[in-house]
């Protein structure tokens, strides 16, 4: 219920006099995608997109919170960004939270929600054959287990992965959890704090669905991942760019300074942000421009 970092930004931009009202050029739709309330996506579509027009790329964004807490109202900035900047069709995955629902809860979901993006994209004007997965924190995390999960069940793979600060490895040791251990608004003592909440033992931590670094990463879809210097997430970044180049995939990290967890919602205040943003939307214009990779 505390204010987040969201709520930070729209403060700062009505400060600078500017509008903190959702981009009209974006419209939004809540579709259920399984039973419980929590299993529901938002679909962010161009307004002007024209009926019966080529058919658009598609995203499945995964948001942040720890897995405990945020929702897709909370991570709404870059979804709405993306969908405007590349005239795209974008998923806000909504899952399970816990401590009501433990892990793998939060993967199962994120699975589920993408294997119905699959079915379903083309009625709403999308092109499931032009899929990427982009997530911020947890979601990060979701984004690359989420593109594991397609390549060992045979799903149409991503064209590109987009890895935002991701949860990616089980170590406490990291040199950003020491160097940013009181930094705002994530510090080192909250990564076990969501730990206790939505794991039903410390086991779970080094599952390979949390602990990417140790998963089998071969075969994965170009990757960009993007990180805050001043969060105790920044190593995870960092070491999990290190395992999947050494599996062989085609990896880019960037760690922008003077930036804190959360940076990535915030393009319209803060300058780093306005720049990881500008990345992302490249990377991916550049996926989905591409021809489909022979199989």
């Amino acid at each position: 219920m505390q204010p987040s970092a969201a709520d930070g930004a729209k403060a700062a931009m009505q400060k600078k006099g500017m509008s903190t009202a959702p981009d009209p050029a974006v419209t939004t739709q809540d579709l259920p995608y399984g039973s419980d309330p929590k299993q529901f996506a938002r679909i962010y579509k161009p307004t002007n997109a024209p009926a019966g027009g080529k058919p658009m790329p598609v995203i499945v964004y995964y948001h942040g919170g720890g897995w405990v807490i945020a929702n897709v109202g909370t991570y709404d900035a870059a979804p709405r960004a993306m969908s405007k900047a590349l005239n795209a069709i974008v998923v806000s995955v909504e899952y399970r939270h816990g401590p009501e629902f433990k892990f793998p809860a939060q993967h199962d979901d994120a699975a589920a929600a993408y294997r119905w993006t699959l079915q379903n994209a083309a009625s709403w004007g999308g092109d499931p054959a032009r899929i990427a997965t982009v997530g911020e924190s947890a979601g990060g995390n979701l984004a690359v287990a989420t593109a594991i999960y397609a390549r060992d069940n045979g799903l149409t793979a991503p064209r590109h992965i987009v890895s935002v600060y991701p949860i990616a490895n089980s170590s406490m040791t990291l040199p950003s959890r020491k160097d940013s251990s009181n930094a705002k608004p994530l510090n080192t003592a909250m990564l076990p704090w969501f730990g206790y909440y939505y794991q039903t033992s410390k086991a779970d931590a080094q599952d390979p669905r949390l602990n990417l670094v140790a998963a089998n990463l071969r075969g994965l879809p170009p990757t960009t991942i993007i990180n805050a210097q001043i969060d105790p997430l920044r190593s995870d970044g960092e070491t999990l760019a290190a395992a999947m180049r050494a599996a062989g995939d085609k990896v880019e990290q960037k760690t922008f300074p003077g930036v804190t967890h959360e940076f990535f919602g915030m393009a319209k205040v803060v300058g780093g942000a306005k720049q990881a943003n500008d990345l992302a939307v490249a990377r991916l214009r550049a996926a989905f421009e591409a021809p489909a990779a022979r199989r």
